[in-house]
């Protein structure tokens, strides 16, 4: 069930954007809270279920990038946000993921973590915001952009202190 939701959030990026290039900011807003709901649900129903799962762990980072990263892009076409935050956070996102890729290709899983959430969180706000016309959105946005940075940088820091501890990183197995 969990995974479902998941899915269904990332789908849920396409009739979003759509509603910003056309225009409908009350439409895309109320699929974005949906799927912020829906972030926090799945998480939630995964945890309490006992139905935690690798795919899931990988699979709810992913479909938020997509939703977060389909719906800036359309803002920018819609020219209600900048591009450079969004060029920024594509950039830190695609870093990231391939980080979380190599290391499943050792076998390890990578799991979003504490300020990664937070920064996922600040996405969401910052998009309603944006949508609903609330210039605090684009503050919000560029504070996630920070965010965005410093988890990363928790990623690289643990993946270096993972692979120090398990010698993946020097190819020793």
């Amino acid at each position: 069930m969990a995974n479902l939701l998941t899915i269904i959030r990332a789908l849920l990026s396409i009739p979003t954007a759509v509603a910003v290039l056309q225009g409908y900011y009350t439409v895309a807003l109320v699929l974005t809270l949906l799927c912020a709901l829906s972030d926090f649900l799945d998480g939630w129903i995964a945890r309490f279920s006992g139905d935690r799962t690798n795919l899931g762990k990988l699979l709810d980072p992913f479909a938020d990038k997509v939703f977060i990263m389909v719906v800036l892009v359309a803002l920018v076409d819609a020219d209600r946000v900048s591009s450079l935050p969004v060029i920024l956070l594509l950039i830190r996102e695609l870093g990231v993921s391939l980080l979380r890729a190599f290391v499943a290709s050792q076998g390890l899983l990578m799991e979003a973590s504490h300020l990664g959430k937070i920064k996922t969180f600040l996405e969401f706000t910052s998009l309603a915001f944006i949508l609903y016309g609330l210039p605090v959105g684009i503050y919000l946005l560029w504070i996630s952009v920070i965010f965005a940075y410093v988890s990363a940088y928790e990623y690289i820091r643990a993946y270096v202190n993972l692979s120090t501890l398990t010698g993946r990183a020097s190819g020793r197995d």
